[in-house]
């Protein structure tokens, strides 16, 4: 599984240009749209899909993002449609890295080994769990590991040089930088800041930096890029869902509004080390 991953970075970086990793959220508004939004990404310009696995209790997640994850649940999605949502995305593109994000709760009462096992015949590459930090590795990282499946940590300004070689500890695929202290879709942190903080974890590892967390815009994305090996998108995107919808469901213009705004940002993206 961590053949996929590692292609794309290697390629990418033969083409001296950063990733543009893209977030969505499964099952918003609906599967049946959910599906037509991540079966386009790659065609819009992402080199890397995350895809949000909803969850009640979020604590990692903004506003735009929380809205997303409870439209999916009331729209019934769950863990099953959601892996499904991997499978049907498999069966046309089998290059790009697809990794689930979200929190344990949902992953524990699927039942670890399950989950696992389910994942990797589905199609997925890697994850990241928001809510299991280190110290508790064995409950779900070293199990999806031993499968060959990528676990992606968080790093964030607050993590010090001190914490960061347990942070870097059994990750892999690549390290995602939260740029600030705080949920998703706030304002984005200084770009010189961010690039000294990269750089720092450089130091650390030899995995790519993939910056996330408020970065909305090509030209956000085009700063970012200069210096960071990936830019994440996700509030700007699940935004662009929300504001396509009509009395709360999607209408012709959903998938296309995500698709053009990842077209958009790719742009920066590309332009970032031009």
């Amino acid at each position: 599984m961590t053949q996929r991953m590692d292609a794309r970075f290697a390629a990418l970086k033969a083409e001296n240009r950063p990733a543009f990793v893209t977030f969505v959220m499964a099952g918003d508004p609906d599967p049946a749209t959910a599906q037509q939004i991540v079966d386009g990404l790659p065609a819009a310009g992402a080199d890397v899909i995350e895809i949000g696995m909803p969850f009640s209790d979020p604590m990692a997640d903004g506003p735009a993002i929380q809205a997303a994850g409870q439209r999916a649940l009331e729209a019934g999605q769950d863990m099953v449609k959601t892996l499904q949502l991997v499978t049907n995305f498999r069966q046309k593109d089998d290059a790009t890295p697809i990794v689930l994000m979200g929190y344990y709760n949902p992953i524990y009462i699927y039942g670890v080994d399950k989950f696992i096992q389910d994942a990797i015949e589905a199609g997925v590459d890697g994850f990241i769990i928001v809510d299991l930090p280190p110290e508790e590795d064995e409950e779900f990282c070293l199990p999806a590991i031993k499968k060959g499946l990528n676990f992606i940590r968080l790093a964030a300004p607050t993590t010090d040089d001190k914490r960061l070689p347990m942070v870097m500890s059994n990750t892999s695929g690549f390290v995602y930088y939260v740029s600030m202290t705080g949920v998703t879709g706030s304002a984005l942190s200084n770009p010189t800041d961010i690039a000294e903080q990269v750089n720092r974890l450089k130091a650390h590892t030899d995995l790519p930096i993939c910056v996330g967390f408020g970065i909305k815009t090509a030209d956000d994305a085009k700063r970012i890029g200069a210096d960071a090996d990936g830019v994440v998108v996700g509030s700007a995107l699940v935004k662009a869902v929300e504001d396509s919808l009509e009395n709360g469901k999607a209408t012709a213009k959903t998938p296309s509004a995500v698709h053009d705004l990842v077209a958009d940002i790719s742009k920066g993206v590309r332009a970032a080390r031009s």
